[in-house]
């Protein structure tokens, strides 16, 4: 089962893409801000972070740094933001980040996004000399792995 990392300091949000993400079978794990994700992120190495540019303390891009520093396979990130001006658009881009969505978005489009993603790693994994049963059971990638 894939790990997804929920990172935002709206209760409603982090319960709504829990909600949803758990109903499509991912094990979710969530952080109310900045510093609790960079503990998660190091404590249980996520298969994908979706996560708020604007928190108290540690913001989203201060996160995100921590995360591209990790050694290792990039995990893919998705940033999520009331905040849809250029500078912080430009900004996210630059650090590294996957994907970008503004606030308000939609929980299917979130979803769909996510399936899209791991379902091409499972896929590049595979093709990498791994079998996609074998793939599923060590890395953990997929829904309802």
């Amino acid at each position: 089962m894939a790990r997804i990392l929920v990172v935002d300091d709206d209760p409603a949000i982090r319960q709504l893409l829990t909600d949803v993400l758990e109903m499509d079978g991912y094990d979710v794990s969530v952080a109310v801000d900045g510093l609790a994700a960079v503990r998660a992120v190091q404590a249980s190495s996520p298969d994908f972070v979706i996560l708020d540019v604007m928190m108290p303390g540690l913001d989203g891009f201060g996160v995100l740094d921590v995360i591209r520093a990790q050694p290792g396979e990039p995990v893919p990130v998705l940033m999520l933001t009331a905040a849809a001006e250029s500078d912080a658009n430009a900004r996210a881009w630059a650090g590294g980040v996957d994907y970008y969505l503004a606030k308000p978005f939609t929980a299917d489009a979130v979803l769909e996004l996510i399936d899209g993603v791991l379902a091409i790693q499972v896929t590049r994994l595979a093709h990498e000399g791994r079998g996609a049963a074998d793939v599923v059971a060590t890395d953990g990638v997929g829904p309802g792995c």
